[in-house]
């Protein structure tokens, strides 16, 4: 009941990804479209999908941007935070850089977005924030966390992308995010008997 999901690519290798909007029910958001946005506390969260290509495009005029600067724009005094399967970037071995979730991320840019969460790449990635073209931006930059470490298996890294800070990719677990007000603070919790870890703290432009 406290699961708020959002597709990936096996989710789609079921024709609609019925097998996902079926199991989730109303959670999922409807199933033409896979995206929808919610209050946390004094946070915004926005849930996309990154199989875009399957409802409408990914690109900038597309139906799920153009939903997300409107929904944005409904929000602007929040905290915001998104997240989708496919990862922006990664250092990745396995599935590499993903450019086509690039115009979500311009739009959450824009509107002062803190942080992005992806999967997909089976391992554990932060990176410094940054722009969607990887240009370090300390001060609007947005964070991206890769988790894929659910416990399917795990993927090396291969070249190291720029504004990468913690690389992992032998340690199952979950990263906890505790959002505060004005900030956040994130946690990888490693499964039991395994010693890695990631923390830290920031704060909303």
């Amino acid at each position: 009941a406290r699961t708020m999901p959002t597709p990936g690519n096996h989710e789609y290798f079921t024709a609609g990804a019925s097998g996902y909007y079926n199991y989730f029910g109303a959670a999922a958001g409807e199933p033409a479209r896979g995206y929808y946005s919610y209050d946390l506390g004094a946070w915004h969260i926005v849930a996309l999908n990154s199989m875009c290509e399957n409802v409408g495009g990914c690109g900038a005029t597309s139906p799920m941007v153009t939903w997300l600067r409107q929904d944005l724009a409904a929000n602007p005094s929040s905290c915001t935070l998104a997240y989708w399967h496919h990862p922006v970037f990664t250092s990745g071995s396995e599935h590499g850089t993903d450019p086509k979730m690039i115009p979500s991320w311009n739009a959450l840019y824009a509107a002062g977005a803190e942080a992005i969460l992806s999967g997909h790449s089976h391992n554990y990635e932060r990176f410094a924030p940054q722009t969607s073209s990887g240009v370090a931006d300390p001060a609007q930059g947005i964070r991206e966390f890769v988790v894929g470490t659910g416990g399917r298996s795990h993927q090396t890294f291969s070249t190291i992308r720029a504004n990468s800070q913690v690389r992992n990719s032998d340690t199952y677990g979950v990263l906890k995010l505790t959002l505060h007000p004005s900030s956040y603070d994130w946690q990888f919790v490693p499964e039991a008997g395994k010693t890695f870890s990631d923390s830290g703290s920031g704060s909303c432009h």
